[in-house]
């Protein structure tokens, strides 16, 4: 993402202040470090404690960006797709289409910052227009939501306790 905010080319997601930008470096560094490896691990435990505490462990890194947010939003930085919306607009949609159906993740809370927030993200043309049909989702996440064996590199990195590949 980076390079291709770096072509200039089209509308920028980075903010022009420096220290708006590495904010916003930092807040993608938060989706990738706690926000998608949780999401793998909730959906690949087996365990109903293990997936308990990693639900909440997911919310809690959620609640964090949340509360880092522009407070009315609807997006991170405000009104407008920013970078870290487009980073963290994958999983959004994963939470619904893929933790809902396997580990009853629940629906975004109506009235709620984060619920403005993926209302926001699910209603974007530039979101939908890049978004597979929900059953493309829980076809392919199946085999995780198992945890069968082979499953992938990505797979075999979260059973073992590593950072994802």
């Amino acid at each position: 993402m980076e390079y291709f905010e770096d072509l200039s080319n089209g509308t920028h997601l980075l903010p022009t202040d420096p220290q708006a930008r590495a904010t916003s470096r930092l807040w993608t560094d938060h989706v990738n470090r706690h926000i998608i490896p949780l999401f793998y691990k909730l959906l690949q435990a087996q365990d109903q404690g293990d997936q308990v505490a990693h639900a909440q462990e997911l919310r809690d890194h959620i609640a964090t960006l949340v509360s880092a947010a522009h407070k009315t939003g609807p997006f991170f930085l405000g009104p407008q797709l920013s970078f870290v919306d487009v980073q963290i607009a994958p999983w959004v949609l994963r939470l619904r289409r893929v933790l809902g159906v396997y580990r009853g993740w629940p629906v975004a809370e109506a009235g709620s910052r984060w619920g403005a927030w993926v209302d926001a993200i699910e209603a974007d043309a530039s979101v939908k227009a890049t978004t597979s049909g929900d059953e493309l989702y829980v076809e392919s996440y199946e085999r995780y939501a198992e945890n069968r064996p082979g499953t992938s590199v990505l797979a075999d990195a979260v059973n073992a306790g590593r950072g994802l590949p």
